[in-house]
Order: C-alpha cells, then sequence, then structure tokens
C-alpha cells in the first residue's frame, strides 16, 4: 500500500513559536501553518506539516513568532494627516477648536484617500491587518481599503450637523444604506453604523440605527462615556447618563461597539456583560487626552469582551498595536490596584480575538485556527531587545516593538515582506502626506 501524496497548499509558514490566542496562552514550539488561497488549512508540528504537505511556497521563520494579525477596534485612519496637529489640549478644545475646524477646510475624498493609504502602510508594518473605522466618505474609505487588500470595518456616520459627507438626517441614512449596499459580499470590507457618540446624536437618529441596525445585522459603533463631562452633560440634558439613555433606546445589545467607557458604574459593567457589549479600551488617546481610566480590568472579570484600538493619530499619535497592548496591560493594573490584571495572554487576545468579536468577524479572523482566514502576523524575537526570552506572550507585550514585524498576510496574500511593504509605493505615500500638511498649513 503506497503512502498517500502530500497535499498541495499555496503556503506554508514554519515558525519557532506559534501563537494561536485559541486556546488561551498556550504558545506552541517548531509549528507550522498551512495555507491555501485565502484560508488556513491546518496547524501542526513542523515535521508533520513538511511530511503532509506539498507548498508552493515555504516562509521559514527560525527566530520568530507567528500571531493573529491584530485588530486595531477602533480607528479614524484619515486622521493620520492631521498627526501632532493639536497636542496637549483637553478633549472638547481639542476637537472644537482645533480638529473640526481643521478638517472643516480640507475634508473630502481625497484627504480620506490619503490618510487611508498612509494609515494601511503604517498599521502593515506594525502586524495590524484589521481596522474598525470611524469617519466620513466611507465610500472613499471602503474603496481604498479593497484596493489595498486591507481587512476593515467601514464605519457608517450620522451627526446631527451638516458636513461635506451629508446635510441632513435623512441624507446620512439614506448615504449610509448606498454605501452598506455597495460593499456587501465583499471579501475584505463590511459595515457598520457610526454614530459619533451621545452628545451628537439625538434619540431619533439612534432609534432608526436601533431598527437598521437589526435589519442588516451589522454593529452600532460609538464613543461613549469618554469623558466625565459628558456624563454629566448628558444628565443635566435628559436627567439621564448616556449609557442609560442607550438603554432606554434599545441599543445596549451584542451589536454595540461602546468606546472608551471610562466612567461606568457597577452597574453599567454588570448590565455590559449580560447584554453582550463590546468595550473598546484605547489607553493611549485616553491618556493624552487626560479622559479619564477604562476599568478594563472589572470589565474583563465581569465577562465583558474587551478589544483594544488606538484610536485617531490626531489624538494618540500612531498606530502602533504593540504599544497600546502594552500600555493597556500596564495602566489596567494601575487602575485595578492589581498587578495580575490584564495579563499579557489577555492582553494579546484583547488586540486580536476579542477585536474581532467585537465586529462580528470572530468566525473568521483573530486566531489561528483552520479553517479561519490566513492574517498572520511574524515577529521577530532574536533582537537585543528581546533577549533573553522566557516567556513569549510576555515578551510580545511589555518588550516587543512594531520595528519586529517582520511579515505579515491578510488573506494569504502577503502585504509585508521581510520589512518591505507590498504592492504599496511608499515614496508617493510620503509625497502626499507632505503635500496636506503644506494645505492644512495654508488654511491655518
Amino acid at each position: 500500500m503506497s503512502e498517500a501524496k502530500p497535499q498541495p497548499v499555496d503556503l506554508l509558514i514554519e515558525a519557532r513559536w506559534v501563537v494561536p490566542v485559541e486556546p488561551h496562552g498556550v504558545v506552541l514550539d517548531d509549528h507550522a501553518v498551512a495555507v491555501d488561497g485565502d484560508r488556513i488549512v491546518a496547524l501542526l508540528p513542523v515535521a508533520e506539516a513538511r511530511a503532509a504537505y506539498a507548498p508552493r511556497e515555504t516562509v521559514r521563520l527560525p527566530e520568530h513568532a507567528l500571531v493573529p494579525g491584530l485588530v486595531n477596534t477602533h480607528t479614524h485612519n484619515p486622521m493620520t494627516l492631521l498627526r501632532g496637529l493639536a497636542d496637549d489640549l483637553p478633549l472638547m478644545v481639542w476637537l472644537q477648536q482645533h480638529i473640526w475646524p481643521a478638517e472643516a477646510k480640507v475634508i473630502g475624498p481625497e484627504f480620506v484617500r490619503d490618510g487611508v493609504e498612509l494609515a494601511v502602510a503604517e498599521m502593515l508594518r506594525g502586524g495590524t491587518t484589521c481596522a474598525n473605522e470611524n469617519y466620513f466618505f466611507p465610500d472613499a474609505i471602503g474603496a481604498t481599503y479593497r484596493k489595498l487588500g486591507f481587512r476593515a470595518v467601514v464605519g457608517l456616520p450620522v451627526i446631527e450637523f451638516p458636513t461635506a459627507w451629508a446635510k441632513t438626517q435623512d441624507e446620512y441614512f439614506e448615504r449610509a444604506g448606498e454605501v452598506h449596499d455597495s460593499f456587501l459580499g465583499d471579501a475584505l470590507v463590511s459595515t457598520a453604523f457610526a454614530p459619533h457618540a451621545p452628545y451628537t446624536v439625538s434619540d431619533e437618529s439612534f432609534e432608526r440605527i436601533r431598527v437598521l441596525s437589526d435589519q442588516l445585522d451589522i454593529p452600532v459603533h460609538l464613543h461613549t462615556h469618554e469623558t466625565a463631562h459628558e456624563v454629566e452633560e448628558e444628565k443635566k440634558k435628559s436627567g439621564l447618563r448616556p449609557f442609560q439613555r442607550l438603554q432606554r433606546l434599545g441599543l445596549v445589545n451584542d451589536r454595540l461597539i461602546a468606546v472608551h467607557m471610562t466612567q461606568l458604574t457597577d452597574g453599567e459593567i454588570a448590565a455590559c456583560a449580560e447584554a453582550g457589549v463590546s468595550v473598546v479600551h484605547c489607553p493611549e488617546s485616553n491618556l493624552k487626552l487626560a479622559s479619564g481610566f477604562c476599568p478594563a480590568e472589572k470589565l474583563r472579570r465581569a465577562g465583558v469582551n474587551v478589544a483594544i484600538g488606538t484610536d485617531g493619530c490626531a489624538s494618540n499619535n500612531d498606530l502602533d498595536m504593540f504599544g497600546e497592548m502594552r500600555t493597556a496591560a500596564l495602566l489596567a493594573k494601575a487602575v485595578a490596584g492589581d498587578a495580575a490584571a490584564f495579563d499579557a495572554a489577555y492582553a494579546l487576545r484583547a488586540a486580536t480575538l476579542n477585536g474581532a468579536r467585537a465586529m462580528g468577524l470572530d468566525a473568521k479572523i483573530g486566531s489561528i485556527e483552520p479553517g479561519k482566514q490566513a492574517d498572520l502576523a511574524a515577529v521577530r524575537l532574536s533582537d537585543l531587545e528581546t533577549q533573553p526570552l522566557f516567556h513569549v506572550a510576555s515578551q510580545l507585550v511589555y518588550a516587543t516593538g512594531r520595528h519586529q514585524v517582520s511579515d505579515v498576510w491578510i488573506a494569504g496574500q502577503r502585504r509585508l515582506a521581510a520589512r518591505e511593504l507590498v504592492g504599496i509605493d511608499t515614496a508617493a505615500i510620503l509625497a502626499k502626506a507632505r503635500g496636506w500638511r503644506e494645505r492644512i498649513v495654508a488654511h491655518a
């Protein structure tokens, strides 16, 4: 009886370590990931993989950890072009006196496209393969992600004042429907409603969003409980805390992606857990704007799905998910008064599978499992900054820099190869970014 022939596959990635994220906390020594088309076929020891598969391409990573592509669960990526424009200011001063006026002068499809291109290049070089996007001109945003082969959930903006994107409530919803329909069935780009925040969105709009979110089965992605001031203003206006208002309007459910959440009662945390709400922790943006501290460990202990996001480059000022993981883990320990809080394995999960779950993509991405999309990042751990190495997950969270990401795949396609971006004109992106700087300064 003859032995079975090795199965042809497109790609075999052999790594010193594979950190699949699911099962939780597992690190696999000398394992390989077999990929065919856009999907992971198998995860198994290298010796077994070599016997079982005949790959068209083999990538050997003898000094690397292979992890799921990182998931940035809250971004405003066109705002890369506003990086550093207005620093060291409180949120409402920053937003109302600097960011919104600057946007009003330059925002449009071209600004959005060029900002997303810059963001994708930065994210790929940092091991990020998926972003939850929240900005105007979602048609141009989605088209740019699609063109660059980057995975994204594109927000459909709703806000109660006229912008360059839409002038009336009805127009916001009409255009949201058009953009949603244009990406139906897309392999990489999907949509979510993105009402800005409780203080900029009416009850009527929220009620329409609730109905449409149910009908279309898409998430609702919004800033809420970002600052104590926001909570107090809502109480003066409606007699309710913002979260209570969202509960009354039927929006507190398993489609809600609640961003920031720095001001929470124990009852609100329990309600999030019971309803299946996902909370996105953006520690660096919250720290920089002095917005407050998300009780990330309390949320985790309650069973809430906690994800991580960078926020936009105008308030962070980068899209570095390795830095964000480290800050999230450290800040959670300080806030909880517990050195064991938000441990490294959970921080990595929050930056991968939990983000995918928040967006409804956890059946596709967020962990290295057969049948899932091959969204993968290779991280070189042989640098002196990450030696000696005792615990891989701890090293990834507490010592690794994004410059150690060497290779990235999205849906089985290589997007970063030995630190070089694939199919992206870096010089052109840099030239556009410098051009936007000149235009923004000229309008100031």
